[in-house]
């Protein structure tokens, strides 16, 4: 089992409602165990800064599913609940991000681990220096270290 920590993030429609059910859709995943859910917290967008603000959390799973086959189900969860894939860093009813999985640097086609962005996004950080204040990012080192190196 590999422990992995999943971005949660949503700024069109029902956001709570959808990050909610995104996460049950998870647990009710085979070979995922949802551990932990972070706070939800309103968040300004990054990139494209005209559009709704977001809710972003972190959820942290137990999973035996390989880091793609974890990927391909985040993206099934997504376009289950109404993703369109639109302009890049744009409004989306759903977005769900591998953050961490395990110990793993991960970097193929479409498949990079931890998040390339993770040390500059504090929505991610937050909540995943919530969930695990200790947590070692592999290539970034802790989270808390990552989240005050961005004060």
């Amino acid at each position: 089992m590999t422990l992995a920590y999943v971005g949660l993030g949503a700024n069109l429609g029902p956001r709570e409602v959808t990050l909610l059910r995104a996460v049950d859709l998870l647990a009710e995943t085979a070979g995922v165990r949802v551990l932990a859910v972070s706070q939800l917290r309103e968040t300004d967008p990054v990139g494209v800064v005209d559009q709704p603000t977001f809710l972003n959390g972190a959820a942290e799973i137990e999973t035996s599913l390989r880091a793609r086959e974890l990927l391909g189900r985040l993206l099934e969860v997504e376009q289950e609940l109404g993703r369109v894939r639109g302009v890049r860093f744009g409004p989306r009813t759903i977005d769900l991000d591998l953050l961490v999985y395990g110990d793993r640097e991960i970097d193929e086609p479409g498949l990079h681990v931890p998040h390339p962005r993770l040390r500059e996004r504090r929505f991610a950080l937050e909540p995943l220096a919530e969930l695990d204040p200790q947590l070692e990012i592999p290539g970034l080192g802790n989270v808390s270290a990552a989240l005050a190196a961005l004060d």
